[in-house]
């Protein structure tokens, strides 16, 4: 069950982002010190201010709580950005994170929107040929001085009945 999530989740969700992006900072040696915005490491500041913001924020239930996050914010008239899915470690390769994509994918639609950019550790193929598999088309990369990975970044451009 996907649910729109109020103020008084976002504790929850934090820890979800928060365990979810802890396997990602492992496996790319991110750290506080090189890496200090890196998801895994966000304050519950941010999710605050995202809220106050209007981004549009989800949690997935499962077994009475929450195991996957993900939020949207708009870009521009027809182009929202997908920020954060998270699929607790324990629940991955069940279909959950498909279940939340297809989510998002409903939600730009039903808002008037036609398309999702995200933004994503291009070094992670695996990530990477996920969202491709679901539909996403990369268009770019970029590396930041101040990153020490690559960023890669895909497009989704839905038609009414793509999902």
């Amino acid at each position: 069950m996907i649910l729109k999530v109020k103020k008084e989740d976002l504790p929850e969700c934090l820890e979800v982002i928060h365990q979810s992006f802890e396997t990602v900072a492992k496996e790319f040696g991110l750290t506080k010190e090189n890496c200090p915005k890196h998801t895994s490491f966000m304050p519950l500041c941010s999710l605050e201010t995202q809220m106050e913001w209007g981004w549009h924020m989800y949690g997935l239930y499962a077994e009475g709580k929450m195991i996957g996050y993900l939020s949207l914010s708009k870009e521009d008239k027809e182009t929202y950005e997908l920020h954060n899915l998270a699929v607790l470690p324990a629940y991955r390769h069940n279909g959950f994170g498909r279940q939340m994509l297809d989510h998002a994918k409903e939600t730009v639609q039903s808002l008037g929107g036609t398309g999702i950019k995200i933004g994503i550790i291009e070094e992670s193929a695996i990530l990477k040929n996920w969202y491709i598999a679901n539909g996403f088309e990369p268009v770019g990369t970029k590396k930041f001085d101040h990153l020490p990975f690559t960023s890669g970044y895909l497009e989704w451009k839905g038609e009414k009945n793509d999902i």
